[in-house]
Protein backbone atom coordinates (compact mmCIF):
# COMPACT_ATOMS: atom_id res chain seq x y z
CA UNK A 1 0.00 0.00 0.00
CA UNK A 2 1.50 3.31 -1.14
CA UNK A 3 -0.16 6.14 0.76
CA UNK A 4 0.21 9.77 -0.27
CA UNK A 5 -0.52 12.61 2.15
CA UNK A 6 -1.31 16.25 1.50
CA UNK A 7 -2.51 19.29 3.43
CA UNK A 8 -5.80 20.86 2.30
CA UNK A 9 -5.83 24.65 2.41
CA UNK A 10 -3.90 26.79 4.85
CA UNK A 11 -6.21 26.85 7.89
CA UNK A 12 -4.88 25.76 11.28
CA UNK A 13 -7.60 24.74 13.71
CA UNK A 14 -7.38 25.09 17.45
CA UNK A 15 -9.55 21.97 17.67
CA UNK A 16 -10.47 20.57 14.28
CA UNK A 17 -13.31 18.02 14.30
CA UNK A 18 -16.14 16.40 12.36
CA UNK A 19 -15.10 16.46 8.69
CA UNK A 20 -18.02 15.62 6.38
CA UNK A 21 -18.01 15.11 2.62
CA UNK A 22 -21.05 16.44 0.74
CA UNK A 23 -21.22 14.48 -2.51
CA UNK A 24 -23.90 16.80 -3.92
CA UNK A 25 -21.38 19.54 -4.71
CA UNK A 26 -18.07 17.85 -3.83
CA UNK A 27 -17.61 19.98 -0.70
CA UNK A 28 -15.79 19.21 2.53
CA UNK A 29 -17.12 20.63 5.79
CA UNK A 30 -15.42 20.55 9.17
CA UNK A 31 -15.41 22.56 12.41
CA UNK A 32 -12.95 24.31 14.67
CA UNK A 33 -14.69 23.67 17.96
CA UNK A 34 -12.70 26.15 20.04
CA UNK A 35 -12.65 28.93 17.45
CA UNK A 36 -16.42 28.41 17.06
CA UNK A 37 -16.22 28.05 13.30
CA UNK A 38 -17.79 25.88 10.63
CA UNK A 39 -15.44 25.64 7.64
CA UNK A 40 -16.02 24.52 4.07
CA UNK A 41 -13.70 23.83 1.16
CA UNK A 42 -15.57 23.50 -2.11
CA UNK A 43 -13.56 22.95 -5.30
CA UNK A 44 -10.76 25.15 -4.02
CA UNK A 45 -13.02 27.87 -2.58
CA UNK A 46 -12.98 28.40 1.19
CA UNK A 47 -15.91 29.64 3.33
CA UNK A 48 -16.55 29.87 7.05
CA UNK A 49 -19.42 30.58 9.44
CA UNK A 50 -19.36 31.50 13.13
CA UNK A 51 -21.29 29.60 15.78
CA UNK A 52 -22.61 31.09 19.05
CA UNK A 53 -20.83 28.54 21.27
CA UNK A 54 -18.29 25.71 21.02
CA UNK A 55 -19.43 23.33 18.27
CA UNK A 56 -18.93 19.61 18.81
CA UNK A 57 -20.21 18.22 15.52
CA UNK A 58 -22.40 18.95 12.51
CA UNK A 59 -24.70 17.14 10.09
CA UNK A 60 -25.55 17.79 6.47
CA UNK A 61 -29.26 18.16 5.72
CA UNK A 62 -31.58 17.56 2.78
CA UNK A 63 -32.26 21.30 2.45
CA UNK A 64 -28.60 22.35 2.41
CA UNK A 65 -28.64 23.72 5.94
CA UNK A 66 -26.48 22.29 8.73
CA UNK A 67 -27.43 20.75 12.05
CA UNK A 68 -25.07 21.85 14.82
CA UNK A 69 -24.40 20.13 18.13
CA UNK A 70 -23.62 23.15 20.30
CA UNK A 71 -23.10 23.52 24.03
CA UNK A 72 -26.77 23.39 25.00
CA UNK A 73 -28.23 21.07 22.37
CA UNK A 74 -29.15 20.85 18.70
CA UNK A 75 -29.35 23.87 16.40
CA UNK A 76 -29.99 24.58 12.72
CA UNK A 77 -27.76 26.88 10.65
CA UNK A 78 -28.85 28.59 7.44
CA UNK A 79 -25.67 28.84 5.36
CA UNK A 80 -27.09 31.58 3.17
CA UNK A 81 -27.37 33.99 6.12
CA UNK A 82 -25.35 32.37 8.91
CA UNK A 83 -28.42 32.50 11.15
CA UNK A 84 -28.60 29.84 13.87
CA UNK A 85 -31.71 28.77 15.77
CA UNK A 86 -32.13 26.16 18.45
CA UNK A 87 -34.15 23.06 17.66
CA UNK A 88 -33.92 21.07 20.89
CA UNK A 89 -32.31 21.71 24.25
CA UNK A 90 -30.28 18.99 25.96
CA UNK A 91 -30.53 19.18 29.74
CA UNK A 92 -27.08 18.15 30.91
CA UNK A 93 -26.82 16.21 34.17
CA UNK A 94 -24.02 18.31 35.63
CA UNK A 95 -22.17 21.61 35.34
CA UNK A 96 -19.51 22.42 32.73
CA UNK A 97 -20.82 20.17 29.95
CA UNK A 98 -21.40 20.49 26.23
CA UNK A 99 -22.40 18.45 23.21
CA UNK A 100 -19.58 16.76 21.31
CA UNK A 101 -19.19 14.08 18.63
CA UNK A 102 -22.11 13.02 16.42
CA UNK A 103 -23.21 11.24 13.26
CA UNK A 104 -26.42 10.86 11.25
CA UNK A 105 -27.96 7.40 11.31
CA UNK A 106 -28.98 5.55 8.14
CA UNK A 107 -32.55 6.87 8.45
CA UNK A 108 -31.59 10.54 8.55
CA UNK A 109 -31.66 11.21 12.31
CA UNK A 110 -28.71 12.85 14.05
CA UNK A 111 -27.12 11.09 17.04
CA UNK A 112 -24.63 12.99 19.20
CA UNK A 113 -22.99 12.54 22.58
CA UNK A 114 -22.06 14.98 25.32
CA UNK A 115 -18.95 15.52 27.42
CA UNK A 116 -17.89 16.82 30.80
CA UNK A 117 -15.22 19.49 31.05
CA UNK A 118 -12.53 19.68 33.72
CA UNK A 119 -13.62 16.57 35.57
CA UNK A 120 -13.98 12.81 35.12
CA UNK A 121 -17.61 12.20 36.08
CA UNK A 122 -19.64 10.07 33.70
CA UNK A 123 -22.52 12.53 33.47
CA UNK A 124 -22.51 12.53 29.68
CA UNK A 125 -24.73 10.57 27.36
CA UNK A 126 -26.09 10.17 23.85
CA UNK A 127 -29.10 11.92 22.34
CA UNK A 128 -30.90 11.67 19.02
CA UNK A 129 -32.31 14.62 17.12
CA UNK A 130 -35.50 13.35 15.51
CA UNK A 131 -36.65 14.59 12.12
CA UNK A 132 -39.41 16.66 13.79
CA UNK A 133 -36.79 18.65 15.72
CA UNK A 134 -37.26 16.99 19.11
CA UNK A 135 -34.46 15.28 21.08
CA UNK A 136 -34.59 11.75 22.52
CA UNK A 137 -32.15 10.57 25.24
CA UNK A 138 -30.58 7.22 24.30
CA UNK A 139 -28.17 6.21 27.08
CA UNK A 140 -25.77 7.77 29.58
CA UNK A 141 -22.70 6.90 31.66
CA UNK A 142 -20.10 8.61 29.46
CA UNK A 143 -17.49 11.24 30.31
CA UNK A 144 -16.31 12.24 26.82
CA UNK A 145 -18.32 10.96 23.83
CA UNK A 146 -16.33 10.31 20.67
CA UNK A 147 -15.89 7.91 17.71
CA UNK A 148 -19.60 8.05 16.88
CA UNK A 149 -20.42 6.08 13.73
CA UNK A 150 -22.80 3.46 12.38
CA UNK A 151 -22.19 0.08 10.81
CA UNK A 152 -22.95 -0.09 7.06
CA UNK A 153 -26.34 -1.70 7.73
CA UNK A 154 -27.16 0.86 10.43
CA UNK A 155 -27.77 -1.78 13.08
CA UNK A 156 -24.76 -0.98 15.28
CA UNK A 157 -23.93 2.36 16.85
CA UNK A 158 -20.23 2.53 17.65
CA UNK A 159 -18.96 5.09 20.13
CA UNK A 160 -16.13 5.70 22.58
CA UNK A 161 -15.51 7.30 25.94
CA UNK A 162 -12.17 9.00 25.38
CA UNK A 163 -11.45 9.25 29.11
CA UNK A 164 -11.78 5.49 29.63
CA UNK A 165 -10.11 4.58 26.32
CA UNK A 166 -12.89 2.11 25.49
CA UNK A 167 -14.65 1.68 22.16
CA UNK A 168 -18.18 0.36 22.68
CA UNK A 169 -21.28 -0.55 20.70
CA UNK A 170 -25.03 -0.72 21.13
CA UNK A 171 -27.44 -2.57 18.90
CA UNK A 172 -29.56 -0.02 17.06
CA UNK A 173 -32.95 -0.66 15.50
CA UNK A 174 -32.98 1.30 12.21
CA UNK A 175 -36.78 1.49 12.14
CA UNK A 176 -37.63 2.45 15.71
CA UNK A 177 -34.30 3.88 16.85
CA UNK A 178 -34.37 1.68 19.96
CA UNK A 179 -30.95 0.87 21.43
CA UNK A 180 -29.75 -2.21 23.29
CA UNK A 181 -27.33 -2.45 26.22
CA UNK A 182 -23.85 -0.97 25.84
CA UNK A 183 -20.99 -3.42 25.57
CA UNK A 184 -17.28 -2.71 25.36
CA UNK A 185 -15.54 -3.96 22.22
CA UNK A 186 -11.90 -3.02 22.84
CA UNK A 187 -9.56 -0.41 24.27
CA UNK A 188 -7.13 1.69 22.25
CA UNK A 189 -4.86 2.29 25.25
CA UNK A 190 -2.59 -0.57 24.17
CA UNK A 191 -1.73 1.57 21.15
CA UNK A 192 -0.69 4.49 23.32
CA UNK A 193 -3.74 6.69 23.00
CA UNK A 194 -7.34 7.36 23.83
CA UNK A 195 -9.77 7.15 20.89
CA UNK A 196 -10.99 10.37 19.32
CA UNK A 197 -13.16 10.65 16.19
CA UNK A 198 -13.93 7.71 13.90
CA UNK A 199 -15.57 6.69 10.67
CA UNK A 200 -16.65 3.36 9.15
CA UNK A 201 -15.51 2.23 5.71
CA UNK A 202 -17.52 0.25 3.16
CA UNK A 203 -16.12 -3.01 4.54
CA UNK A 204 -17.41 -2.24 8.03
CA UNK A 205 -14.05 -1.47 9.63
CA UNK A 206 -13.49 1.48 11.96
CA UNK A 207 -10.89 4.17 11.29
CA UNK A 208 -10.09 5.80 14.64
CA UNK A 209 -7.92 8.84 15.29
CA UNK A 210 -5.42 8.01 18.05
CA UNK A 211 -5.11 11.55 19.26
CA UNK A 212 -2.34 11.12 21.84
CA UNK A 213 0.19 9.28 19.69
CA UNK A 214 -0.15 10.87 16.25
CA UNK A 215 -1.56 7.81 14.50
CA UNK A 216 -4.66 6.63 12.66
CA UNK A 217 -5.81 3.06 13.13
CA UNK A 218 -8.07 0.81 11.10
CA UNK A 219 -9.76 -1.74 13.35
CA UNK A 220 -12.09 -4.63 12.84
CA UNK A 221 -15.14 -4.32 15.11
CA UNK A 222 -13.63 -6.95 17.44
CA UNK A 223 -10.60 -4.71 17.99
CA UNK A 224 -8.11 -6.42 15.70
CA UNK A 225 -5.75 -3.76 14.35
CA UNK A 226 -5.47 -3.98 10.55
CA UNK A 227 -3.61 -0.77 9.68
CA UNK A 228 -1.68 1.80 11.71
CA UNK A 229 -0.70 4.99 9.91
CA UNK A 230 1.68 7.65 11.13
CA UNK A 231 0.12 11.09 10.84
CA UNK A 232 2.30 14.16 10.11
CA UNK A 233 0.94 16.10 13.09
CA UNK A 234 1.01 15.38 16.84
CA UNK A 235 -2.73 15.33 17.58
CA UNK A 236 -5.10 13.91 14.90
CA UNK A 237 -8.77 14.14 15.82
CA UNK A 238 -11.38 12.89 13.35
CA UNK A 239 -11.43 11.14 9.92
CA UNK A 240 -13.97 10.91 7.13
CA UNK A 241 -13.99 9.53 3.61
CA UNK A 242 -14.62 11.78 0.64
CA UNK A 243 -13.61 12.59 -2.90
CA UNK A 244 -15.54 11.69 -6.07
CA UNK A 245 -14.98 7.97 -5.43
CA UNK A 246 -15.07 8.16 -1.61
CA UNK A 247 -11.52 6.82 -1.54
CA UNK A 248 -9.79 9.84 0.04
CA UNK A 249 -9.55 9.95 3.82
CA UNK A 250 -9.66 13.44 5.34
CA UNK A 251 -8.37 14.04 8.85
CA UNK A 252 -8.64 17.02 11.19
CA UNK A 253 -6.16 17.86 13.95
CA UNK A 254 -5.37 20.02 17.00
CA UNK A 255 -3.18 23.09 17.38
CA UNK A 256 -4.26 24.29 20.84
CA UNK A 257 -7.29 23.09 22.78
CA UNK A 258 -6.60 25.52 25.60
CA UNK A 259 -5.67 22.75 28.03
CA UNK A 260 -3.40 19.71 27.73
CA UNK A 261 -3.21 19.28 23.96
CA UNK A 262 -1.21 21.97 22.18
CA UNK A 263 1.63 21.93 19.70
CA UNK A 264 4.00 24.34 17.95
CA UNK A 265 4.40 21.93 15.03
CA UNK A 266 3.89 23.93 11.80
CA UNK A 267 1.21 21.50 10.62
CA UNK A 268 -0.64 21.21 13.93
CA UNK A 269 -4.29 21.99 13.34
CA UNK A 270 -4.07 21.34 9.60
CA UNK A 271 -6.59 19.40 7.53
CA UNK A 272 -5.00 16.37 5.86
CA UNK A 273 -5.95 14.11 2.96
CA UNK A 274 -4.68 10.53 2.54
CA UNK A 275 -4.71 8.91 -0.90
CA UNK A 276 -4.06 5.29 -1.86
CA UNK A 277 -5.48 3.51 1.19
CA UNK A 278 -7.16 0.89 -0.98
CA UNK A 279 -10.58 1.20 0.69
CA UNK A 280 -13.65 3.36 0.20
CA UNK A 281 -16.02 5.02 2.58
CA UNK A 282 -19.79 5.31 2.61
CA UNK A 283 -21.82 8.33 1.46
CA UNK A 284 -22.66 10.69 4.28
CA UNK A 285 -26.33 10.40 5.24
CA UNK A 286 -28.32 13.64 5.16
CA UNK A 287 -30.40 14.68 8.15
CA UNK A 288 -34.02 14.75 7.03
CA UNK A 289 -35.07 18.33 7.80
CA UNK A 290 -37.96 18.48 5.34
CA UNK A 291 -40.52 18.91 8.14
CA UNK A 292 -38.60 21.80 9.73
CA UNK A 293 -39.35 25.35 8.66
Amino acid sequence: MSVRQEIIGDTRDRLGECPLWDARDQSLYWVDSKARLVRRMSQGRYSEWRTPSDVGSIALTCSGRLVLALEDGFHLMDLSTGAVRRLAEVRHKGPAMRMNDGRTDRQGRFVAGSMVMGRHDTDGGYYRLETDGSATPLFDGIALANATCFSPDGRRLYHADSLSGNVSVVDYDPDTGAVGPRRTLFSTQAHGSAPDGATVDAEGCLWIALVQCGKLGRFQPDGQLLTLLDVPTPFPTCPCFGGPDLDVLYLTSIRNTGNLLRSDHPDAGALFAFHGLGVRGLPEVLFDDRSLA
